[in-house]
């Protein structure tokens, strides 16, 4: 799925998870130079080695409910996704989940020149990526409550919190979107 929007043009594809890729970085290695950099200090994987990282998501890759992307910017690796089964992976127990339920994750990489709008454009491409599949009904996430940059991304694009509930690693902010949510939220927006 390739999107254009005012930031230029967005797409996404599965994470490749072959540590020997030729002909450049492999995706592990871009992923792991952006989960360690300070500014992703919410994915909670600063001081992971690169082997860490090829690990994760391998067992991600080789998971029945998980799946991670690397999105693309302009054809160029720009941010990290993650969407699962919340009643397998992440939320299982913690929340009342509904039929068509999806969780996601997304880590944009650290810019070497910030553009103004660009996590904005990232996170509707997330959705609108998660929506394509017509059986999920609504997009759940579980950030963590002093996460307040995401809490705004996820308002912008129609999330409303549902509570906040204890996980192991952290304290997060269950939140959720429809369908229809994202729409109303996003409608007439050149984004």
């Amino acid at each position: 799925m390739t999107r254009t929007q005012q930031t230029g043009a967005f797409s996404v594809r599965p994470m490749d998870t072959d540590p020997g890729r030729k002909g450049g970085r492999s995706d592990a290695e871009l992923v792991h130079e952006w989960v360690t950099h300070p500014r992703s200090a919410f994915w909670m994987m600063g001081g992971a080695r690169l082997e860490d990282v090829e690990r994760e998501y391998a067992a991600i890759a080789s998971h029945p409910h998980h799946d991670a992307f690397i999105g693309l910017h302009e054809g160029r690796p720009a941010f990290l996704m993650e969407r699962y089964d919340p009643t397998e992976v992440e939320l299982a127990g913690l929340y009342e989940a509904e039929p068509g339920d999806i969780g996601m994750h997304f880590l944009v990489a650290p810019p070497e020149t910030p553009v103004h709008g660009f996590t904005l454009a990232v996170i509707t491409t997330v959705m609108e990526t998660l929506f394509a599949d017509p059986g999920v009904r609504r997009v759940v996430v579980e950030p963590d409550v002093t996460n307040s940059a995401v809490h705004a991304l996820n308002k912008a694009v129609g999330f409303e919190v549902i509570r906040e509930i204890t996980k192991p690693e952290k304290q997060a902010l269950l939140s959720a979107c429809t369908r229809e949510q994202f729409e109303a939220a996003t409608t007439g927006a050149d984004r």
